[in-house]
């Protein structure tokens, strides 16, 4: 798979995790819980920096696709004690392996010229 491809499969993957935990936990329990708000917004500024590379990562190539690997793996792992298991979750988990997996491939991958 191409860089670029993994690249797209990180932005849908990443976003959809992202609007889960914003907006469609909060309309399924009823009221914004700030934990889930918290977490929407930290996929969010992880898909920015993984898009954007700032200029201040620019020397830790690897160090934003670790960091969004062990925050999509933290709340994988959060969620096991306590968490729904409804289609919703379930689907989610799915998705977040599957963003976990692209980083990881991504990192892999060989480094084109232009990206």
């Amino acid at each position: 798979m191409s860089r670029s491809t993994l690249r797209a499969v990180i932005l849908v993957t990443g976003l959809i995790t992202a609007l889960v935990h914003l907006v469609l936990l909060s309309v399924q329990f009823g009221e914004p819980i700030l934990l889930f708000i918290l977490n929407g917004l930290g996929y969010l500024v992880l898909l920015a920096a993984f898009w954007t590379r700032p200029s201040f990562l620019a020397d830790r190539r690897g160090l934003v696709d670790y960091a969004f690997m062990a925050y999509a793996a933290v709340t994988f792992l959060a969620w096991i004690p306590d968490g729904s298991r409804d289609v919703t979750a379930y689907l989610t988990k799915v998705n977040e392996v599957i963003l976990i997996a692209a980083l990881w491939a991504h990192r892999k991958a060989p480094a084109q010229a232009l990206e």
